[in-house]
Order: structure tokens, then sequence, then C-alpha cells
């Protein structure tokens, strides 16, 4: 295996990991609002909100992520809605990845003792302003676990929407790979930049974990 011809790939590769990087910031970030939006729902409202919620959570949660982005990008092209490949990957993932950041978010939100709720309620406190100042700032640490295993698993999953024609990481190596016939060697280099990136992004949100740790909250593991 020639290494020198490595150094070739790698401009191609850089723009394919950039926009990896900018599609997984998009997704976790969309996933992020809604999935604590529907977190909400789940827990402190009921009736036709509530079973949304659910419905919402349950589909995206029980069908697959490939299934959900040709839906949305060759499903809506279909009835007459044309997206962009890049909007496509978004709004799929987007959706995806919300039902699941909104059970890490309900199940952190529950883990808050209800005498929390309680005694802010007996300082005067309305039902959301404890919910507001009280509960969330505890069970924003708390979920922070579970939501680095998703951020790590959206940042590989974005390696599906080569499959609408995005040139993301995967998808140039893909094509250099296709161009050269050089497969082994091109996967290998785009396994070994993943995992690089899933070391850095682990480590960092490691390292976030302990700053914002509070001793006894039970965010250690």
């Amino acid at each position: 295996m020639n290494l020198l011809f490595k150094w070739e790939w790698l401009p191609d590769l850089g723009k394919g990991l950039t926009l990896t990087v900018e599609l997984t910031a998009a997704c976790i970030s969309i996933g992020a609002v809604l999935g604590f939006l529907l977190a909400v729902a789940r827990i402190y409202t009921r009736g036709p909100l509530y079973w949304l919620a659910s419905a919402y959570v349950q589909f995206f949660r029980g069908t697959p992520l490939l299934v959900q982005l040709f839906m949305v990008h060759f499903g809506l092209a279909g009835l007459g809605l044309r997206l962009t490949p890049l909007l496509s990957g978004i709004i799929a993932m987007g959706l995806n990845t919300a039902a699941y950041q909104a059970e890490y978010f309900r199940g952190a939100i529950q883990a808050v003792k209800r005498g929390q709720t309680l005694a802010a309620l007996s300082l005067g406190m309305t039902r959301w302003q404890a919910i507001l100042y009280v509960v969330l700032p505890q069970a924003l640490r708390l979920v922070l676990p579970a939501w680095s295993n998703e951020l790590v698993y959206m940042l590989k999953y974005t390696s599906i929407v080569y499959l609408i024609g995005l040139p993301d990481l995967t998808g140039v190596g893909r094509t250099i790979a296709s161009r050269n016939f050089r497969f082994f060697e091109v996967y290998a280099v785009v396994a070994l930049i993943y995992l690089a990136l899933v070391l850095l992004v682990t480590m960092a949100l490691r390292g976030l974990e302990r700053r914002i740790r509070v001793p006894g909250l039970g965010t250690a593991r």
C-alpha cells in the first residue's frame, strides 16, 4: 500500500468531515430543543398534547432512520415537496434524534425528587417556576451522560446521508474509493477519522460532565 498516496485523499476527506460535523451539530441542536418540549409534554400535560408527543416518540423510535430519511427526501418529493439533500438530512435526523432525546430528558426530569418541586411550591413559586428554576437545572446535569451517547450515535449515523447524494465523510470516501479502487485503504482512513472524532467528542463531554457535576446529585458513574 502506497502510504504517500493517502495524502491526496485528505483535502476531499476534510471537506466531507466538515459537512459531517455541521450536519451533526444541526441535527443534535434541533433534536435537543424538540426533544425537551416533547419530554415536558409527556410529563406535565395530559390529553391530546400528551398523546401526540407519545405517538411521535413511538413512531420515530420504532422505525428505521434510513426509512425516515427516504420518506423525507424521496417521499415528500413524490408529493410535490422537493427538498435539497442537506435539508432532507437535517430534518430527518433532527426529528429522529428528538425522539430519543425526549426519553433522555424525561428520565432526567423524573429522576429529580418530587420533594424539590413541593419545596419550591411551598416557597411561593408557581408550578412552572418550580419546573424552570428548580427541576430543570438539576435535570440538565443528570441527562448529560445519556445525551453524550446520543451525540456520538448521531455523529456516526450521519454516514447514511451519502445515500441521498450528500458528500459527507462517508460519501467522499466512497467516491475516492470508487475512483481509485482502493476500497480497504480509503475506508480504513475514513474509519480512523470517525474514531478520532468520536474520541475527541467523548473526552470533551466527559470533561464537561465532571465540571458541572454536583456532588450527591447522581451524575457520577
